[in-house]
């Protein structure tokens, strides 16, 4: 039986980014492979959070965990810090790791960009830290976003390297697990870039129809089309990838063809977008199971 891992940083509750990214995948990986799934609290620790937000996200991201429906009887769902043997093995991983080749990581050029003040080491070994947590299980497949294939290359890279290094076959090269579909990035809410929690971009599944409508509605647009099948903006299309992850794929259609058409403003787009959105999402959190007390 294959082995599957992947994790999920503590930084907050979990958004749809993480959702169609990543844990939807889980509860189908769950039924048929071994399974590993964890809380990446280590990676956190790259923007210094206060000790109390760390346990309490920790407690959060579990509790969304297992809300979604992966179940501890059919899957490992574990915290990364209560593995020790997970640091030990970074270390050694660091060891055959390069700067150069951790300086052009594109996830280490998005970090310095976004914290110039906090450049710190545990940024630039991301992918080392990343491809320990995957090849410590000698995991063979990774459902990842789109954002980590590069992170996932470098997990490859690290393993062969240590295979030809040691003349052993130890680790096997992880590839991304996807079920045969396009890797899914989900698209923040102003205009560019992934959603994500550090950004303020994020539609989380705790939000109320209401928190999302505003959220929704102060998403970046601009006055709508001017000719026919025009190529849409980073921004507008970023609305209508959302809309075709969240929605049924002939509210997606329908939408499509009016601004294609230019019979839609994109401002009235995007309230009527929310309103699919907003139904869909009810039904989500209705069937993972958040239900208020």
């Amino acid at each position: 039986m294959e082995i599957v891992l992947s994790g999920i940083r503590p930084t907050g509750h979990l958004h749809i980014g993480n959702y169609f990214g990543a844990v939807k995948n889980f509860l189908k990986l769950q039924q048929e492979h071994n399974s590993y799934f964890f809380i990446a609290d280590f990676h956190s620790l790259t923007t210094h959070p206060i000790p109390k937000d760390l346990h309490n996200n920790v407690k959060y991201v579990l509790a969304e965990y297992l809300a979604c429906g992966l179940d501890p009887e059919k899957a490992t769902l574990y915290v990364q810090s209560d593995v020790p043997e997970i640091p030990e093995m970074y270390l050694m991983l660091n060891m055959n790791a390069y700067i150069g080749e951790l300086e052009r990581t594109t996830t280490f050029k998005d970090k310095i960009r976004k914290q110039p003040d906090n450049v710190n080491a545990g940024l630039l070994t991301y992918p080392v830290l990343m491809a320990t947590d995957i090849l410590i299980h000698r995991a063979n497949k990774v459902p990842v976003g789109k954002d980590q294939e590069q992170n996932l290359e470098m997990a490859r890279k690290f393993a062969k390297r240590f295979n030809h290094m040691y003349g052993v076959d130890l680790f096997p090269e992880p590839t991304a697990f996807n079920f045969g579909e396009q890797l899914v990035k989900v698209p923040g809410l102003d205009g560019s870039g992934k959603m994500g929690k550090s950004e303020g971009n994020a539609v989380y599944l705790i939000d109320e129809p209401k928190v999302i409508q505003k959220k929704v509605m102060r998403a970046v647009t601009d006055s709508g089309p001017t000719q026919m099948n025009q190529e849409k903006p980073e921004a507008i299309q970023n609305l209508f990838t959302i809309m075709d992850i969240v929605s049924e794929k002939d509210t997606f259609n329908f939408f499509n063809d009016k601004y294609n058409n230019c019979e839609i403003r994109v401002s009235q787009g995007a309230e009527k977008a929310r309103e699919s959105a907003s139904k869909t999402l009810k039904e989500v959190r209705k069937v993972i199971g958040f239900k208020k007390f």
